[in-house]
């Protein structure tokens, strides 16, 4: 069948991409250039560069032994580069090619580890005034009490670690992080010891914190969710190398990858075929003015009938039961959520899609539906697998 898919698209992508695009305000505080590091035959980070801007949360996310942790490592001081450099406020802290290193005790760093790492025989106000020993007593008394305020833990600081809970633990850790006023905030997957239904309020509090103390701070994760939910700007990492960074919903809506695109969140691929200026798919035409090629990808060098994959994700489309005739597709998948319904699609083309709906939208596993495009925003193609 063929059905014009006909939108706004192309008045909506304007101000959402002017928008998207911003960079982030104030100067860089850290730099990181050309940075390698391997063990053995593994290499655990290849030619990475990237820089931090003051009071900016920077998120680095990616799969398990992608790198992001290494670079927390690096920049804490607890491993050594073996290329490339790494520049806090303009001065070197490591630098591979000079042998220059900055031991970690010596960088203004803080570090918040995801096992929290308090000291079981101290009480919380001592676990955050462990790294003020040049201030006075009353120095230190002041500044733990102000942290201990700040976390909402005022009331705790006699308190041992054995008895604060897996959220008061996280922000006892915090708070003695940011004692020494840091000039950058580590974060190693802060919210990975903690129950599920900690994690989004943990997020949010945390995210609170940084802002009141206006710490610049990297934010490493796997969780796709958090990580978007709590950056100025996302790094996606993999195999050792930075494939996409930017401000969240850039990264997002424009992946520059089909593995930025698959990472961050559920992801379908439409086939489609070039026609006289349109692409032409299973569910309907879409206008060149709908679609944003993929970093690299020029639109005007597509020749007639080239083959492209259209990224579409859950909300970009709906299913509606119809006869076998009339379908593009069965659904093959039903994942109840509580608030809304996930339907997996085959298309009767043999693309996977997925297509979201409320709860009470109810249909059947093996129901004949027809797909509609509903996005009202560009859709990103690539260069058909």
């Amino acid at each position: 069948m063929t059905r014009h898919v006909h939108d706004e698209r192309s008045a909506v992508s304007t101000d959402r991409s002017a928008e998207s695009t911003r960079e982030p305000e104030g100067d860089p505080v850290l730099s990181l250039e050309g940075i390698a590091r391997s063990y053995a035959t593994e290499t655990a980070l290849s030619e990475l560069s990237v820089s931090v801007r003051d009071g900016e949360v920077l998120t680095l996310l990616g799969p398990s032994g992608c790198g992001k942790t290494t670079t927390l490592r690096l920049v804490g001081g607890l491993e050594r580069p073996d290329a490339g450099r790494i520049e806090l406020h303009d001065d070197a802290i490591a630098d591979a090619d000079r042998g220059g290193f900055v031991p970690a005790e010596e960088r203004d760093i803080g570090l918040v580890f995801q096992d929290f790492a308090l000291f079981p025989h101290m009480t919380a106000a001592e676990n955050v005034g462990f790294g003020l020993n040049d201030h006075s007593k009353a120095e230190r008394r002041a500044r733990v009490e102000e942290l201990l305020a700040l976390v909402d833990l005022a009331d705790h600081g006699e308190d041992y670690p054995g008895e604060l809970s897996g959220g008061q633990k996280q922000r006892i850790a915090l708070a003695r992080s940011l004692a020494p006023e840091p000039d950058v905030l580590l974060l190693d997957e802060p919210l990975s010891n903690l129950d599920v239904s900690l994690r989004v309020s943990m997020r949010e509090e945390i995210r609170r914190i940084i802002d009141e103390t206006g710490v610049t701070a990297i934010w490493v994760t796997h969780d796709q969710e958090e990580a978007l939910s709590v950056a100025d700007r996302v790094g996606i990492m993999n195999d050792g190398r930075l494939e996409q960074i930017g401000r969240p919903e850039t990264v997002f809506e424009r992946p520059a990858s089909r593995f930025v695109a698959t990472f961050l969140g559920r992801a379908g691929f439409l086939s489609a075929t070039v026609a006289d200026g349109v692409l032409l798919t299973e569910v309907g035409e879409l206008d060149a003015d709908a679609l944003v090629g993929v970093e690299r990808s020029d639109w005007g060098a597509l020749s007639e009938e080239a083959a492209v994959d259209v990224l579409v994700r859950p909300d970009d489309l709906r299913v509606t039961p119809t006869s076998p005739a009339d379908a593009d597709g069965t659904i093959t998948r039903r994942q109840y959520q509580g608030p809304s319904f996930v339907y997996r699609v085959e298309t009767d083309g043999g693309d996977t899609v997925q297509s979201l709906h409320g709860h009470t939208e109810v249909f059947d596993v093996g129901e004949s539906v027809r797909l509609d495009l509903v996005a009202n925003h560009p859709l990103v193609w690539f260069p058909s697998a």
